[in-house]
């Protein structure tokens, strides 16, 4: 029937100049490589998402321009890219245009608008009604996007039963962990049910907090898979769709941890990338949170552009302080040791007089944090560094970190991980070494933010293990108190914590952006009010 070629992409919002280049590049390999149709992910020409860009009404005539400046230089071969088109009147959409022999010959517009979690497109575009279907080379194909898919009784079944042979869905799909298996079960479905070819393509790339991971695929009629795309990396992957169900290439399912890493480590890169930045830093502190951001920002960046700072004070062990050395000298990176005790000191000898009377409380723990966030912005102000922060999802859940002190930063690379996950992708990453990176002792060690003599994690917030099970329920479930209760969970301490994720929601808000890997990340994902009296 048709030889398709799926452009997985990683496209950057608001380079129209360079996202046409892009575009053009992998047209010209497709053409070269035999294809009769390339198709790039949705909203491919500017970017997804583009937000609040797209109230702009001259960013929307450039992104016309542009798709209009692009199809002058393709002949050929077919082409489906993704655009934002205006109807001139105010109504603008997320849309889908074929071009070929050097002209926009058509173009369909998105029927689901998603509103939801990261989702806001009701927000700046209007709905489509048009069928898109399209022949191409005498095959009749239908083209849809993202969202239309996953609604029943959708458009989808509309261009099937209007005689389409090929359904074309392109796509720009955040991860998280386990998606595409996801999104590959509901082509499969789709294919069966109306009994036709589906080609999908999928962006790949970090765009501030989301993360596309590609895993672009052709069904078969019959729910057999024809093709997939590898996941965080660019690819071009033809398809000869109805050749006697010749499939392409074939790329496996990646295990969650290594799924799980390469999106931190794809996230962290493009965040940096594409605001400018070269180098990173970040605080080292020998625990396990710092080692597996120290060991993503190596990956991610190279070992000559990563900085781990250690500052030690008085509380901070021996072990501790050898680790985060050990650990730099294990990945290769650049290492300096800035002992805190006198800044320490200083501090609370100014404050002395003002604090009399009072005894040490969580005040001087967070002084220790706050002076350590100032050495690690001065390093970036000075050296024009971006900083990497190091806090997990357990703990920024339930506010146990310093406003601008361990909070300090730029991007923070783990936010969305939970602590007992920390160490899963710890262990990943020793797994995938010659020799393991990340000393044992670090994973041994009861963790610990070394602010005061003797302290523990485990003393404040409970066992990771129970903390995790209660937090998992409470924010990406929506559980209740009651539901969590009833698993055999200490009431009191189970109420305890849901009122500190509900006390600090005011310090998430201030936090850092970085990269989602679950359903529900802090952020678009969970939108709850600072000022909040409800109480379960």
């Amino acid at each position: 029937m048709l030889t398709i070629a799926l452009a997985q992409i990683n496209p950057t919002v608001g380079d129209l100049t360079g996202n046409s280049r892009k575009i053009l590049k992998f047209t010209l390999q497709a053409q070269k490589q035999g294809a009769d149709l390339v198709i790039f992910p949705e909203l491919a020409l500017c970017g997804y998402p583009p937000e609040d860009l797209l109230l702009k009404k001259h960013f929307v005539a450039d992104n016309i321009k542009a798709l209009d400046a692009l199809s002058h230089k393709i002949r050929g071969i077919s082409v489906i890219i993704g655009f934002v088109d205006s109807d001139g009147d105010g109504k603008i959409y997320n849309a889908a245009a074929i071009i070929r022999d050097g002209k926009i010959r058509d173009v369909y517009y998105k029927h689901e608008l998603p509103n939801y979690g990261v989702f806001d497109e009701k927000r700046y575009f209007s709905c489509g009604i048009d069928s898109g279907i399209w022949t191409i080379k005498g095959v009749k194909l239908a083209v849809n996007i993202c969202e239309d898919i996953w609604t029943r009784g959708g458009v989808w079944e509309a261009q099937a039963r209007a005689g389409a042979r090929i359904l074309i869905n392109i796509s720009s799909s955040p991860y998280h962990a386990g998606k595409i298996k996801m999104r590959q079960d509901l082509l499969k479905s789709r294919a069966q049910k109306t009994k036709t070819y589906w080609v999908y393509v999928n962006a790949v790339g970090g765009q501030d907090e989301l993360v596309f991971d590609g895993g672009s695929m052709a069904i078969a009629p019959d729910g057999q898979l024809l093709a997939r795309a590898r996941q965080f990396e660019e690819q071009l992957l033809l398809v000869p769709v109805g050749h006697h169900d010749a499939g392409g290439s074939l790329e496996p399912f990646l295990d969650e941890s290594e799924e799980i890493y390469k999106a931190l480590v794809l996230g962290t890169r493009d965040y940096a990338a594409k605001n400018g930045f070269k180098k990173v830093a970040l605080g080292l502190s020998g625990g396990v949170d710092s080692a597996l951001v120290a060991c993503i920002a190596c990956d991610a960046f190279g070992p000559a552009n990563v900085m781990a700072i250690s500052m030690p004070s008085s509380f901070n062990s021996k072990a501790t302080r050898l680790d985060a050395r050990q650990l730099a000298r294990n990945l290769g990176i650049e290492f300096k040791e800035i002992p805190i005790k006198i800044i320490f000191r200083d501090y609370l000898k100014t404050l002395a007089p003002y604090f009399a009377g009072r005894s040490s409380d969580s005040t001087e723990e967070n002084i220790q944090a706050r002076i350590r966030g100032n050495i690690l912005m001065a390093f970036a102000n000075k050296f024009g560094g971006l900083i990497l922060t190091t806090g997990n999802k357990s703990e920024t859940a339930v506010g146990y970190c310093t406003l601008y002190g361990d909070m300090s930063g730029g991007y923070a690379v783990i936010k969305d991980v939970f602590k007992t996950k920390v160490y899963e992708l710890a262990r990943y990453r020793n797994s995938i070494s010659k020799s393991p990176v990340i000393p044992k002792s670090i994973l041994l060690r009861s963790p610990t933010a070394e602010l005061r003599k003797g302290q523990t994690d485990e003393e404040t917030l409970g066992a990771y293990e129970d903390l995790d099970k209660v937090l998992m329920a409470y924010i990406e479930q929506h559980a209740s108190y009651q539901d969590i209760i009833e698993n055999g969970m200490d009431p009191q301490w189970v109420s305890r914590t849901i009122r500190r994720v509900d006390a600090n929601e005011y310090k998430r808000r201030q936090a850092p952006p970085g990269v989602k890997i679950t359903p529900c990340a802090f952020g678009k994902d969970w939108r709850l009010p600072i000022t909040n009296k409800y109480k379960e």
